[in-house]
C-alpha cells in the first residue's frame, strides 16, 4: 500500500468514479444496442451480440464500429450517451478524499469529454481545483484503452511521468498498459472483461483491488 511516491492520479470514470448500481452504463448499452439495430438493419438479439463482440475484440463497441462499419463517432457518442443520471448521488466523501490526494488528478475515459462532465457533476466532482483535466475518447484520436495509442496519448499531452503515477480502472485489460509503463494499479470493484464476467484472478498486472474507492484512497493520501 506504499503510494509515497506517487504525484499523478489517473482515475477511469464509468463504474469507477460512481457505483455499478447506479446502472449509467446498462442505459448506454441500451442505446448502444438500439443504434446498430438501426444502422445495421438487425433485431435486438444480433445488434446486442455485436455490441459486445466488438467490444470485446476492438476495446470498445465504438472502435469496432468504426473498423468495421466507418461510422462517424461524434454521432454516435452524442446518441449513446443521451441518458438519464438522476439515479447518480453526489459524493462529498469521495470528493474529498480525491481532493487530499498529493500532486495532480485526472479523468482517462473512453466516454466523450462531454459526457464524463455531465457524470462528474453530478456526483459533485467537478470542483475547478479536482481534476486537473478529464480526457475522452476524442482527446485520444479515438484510440480506447486498452490500447497503448490512448495512454500514450495522454501522456503526451499531460507530460506526466508513469512512474510516479496510479492509475484506477474498473476494467483490468486496461490496466497492462499502466503497469507496464510502471504505474501502480488499482482494480475497482468486481471487475469486468470488457463485456464478460470477470473469471478468476485478474493478473499480477493489477496491484491492488477495492470495493470502497473512497476509504482506499483515505487509507493511502
Amino acid at each position: 500500500m506504499d503510494f509515497s511516491h506517487v504525484r499523478t492520479w489517473i482515475f477511469d470514470l464509468d463504474n469507477t468514479l460512481y457505483p455499478p448500481e447506479a446502472q449509467l452504463f446498462a442505459q448506454i448499452e441500451t442505446r448502444m444496442t438500439q443504434w446498430m439495430m438501426r444502422l445495421l438493419g438487425v433485431p435486438a438479439p444480433e445488434a446486442d451480440r455485436l455490441r459486445a463482440e466488438y467490444w470485446r475484440l476492438h476495446g470498445t463497441t465504438l472502435a469496432g464500429l468504426m473498423a468495421e462499419h466507418a461510422i462517424d463517432p461524434v454521432a454516435y457518442l452524442a446518441d449513446v450517451h443521451d441518458i438519464d443520471m438522476t439515479h447518480l448521488d453526489p459524493a462529498p466523501d469521495l470528493a474529498a478524499a480525491i481532493a487530499a490526494l498529493p500532486g495532480r488528478r485526472i479523468v482517462h475515459t473512453n466516454g466523450d469529454r462531454a459526457y464524463a462532465r455531465r457524470v462528474l457533476a453530478a456526483r459533485g466532482l467537478d470542483a475547478p481545483d479536482l481534476f486537473e483535466g478529464v480526457y475522452g475518447i476524442e482527446e485520444t484520436g479515438f484510440h480506447p484503452k486498452p490500447s497503448p495509442e490512448a495512454f500514450a496519448r495522454v501522456l503526451n499531452a499531460t507530460g506526466i511521468d508513469p512512474t510516479v503515477a496510479a492509475f484506477f480502472e474498473d476494467d483490468p485489460r486496461n490496466l497492462l498498459v499502466p503497469h507496464e509503463l510502471g504505474m501502480r494499479t488499482v482494480l475497482v470493484g468486481q471487475g469486468r472483461d470488457g463485456p464478460d464476467a470477470l473469471a478468476g484472478d485478474p493478473g499480477p498486472h493489477v496491484h491492488h483491488r477495492t470495493d470502497d474507492l473512497t476509504a482506499f484512497l483515505r487509507r493511502i493520501a
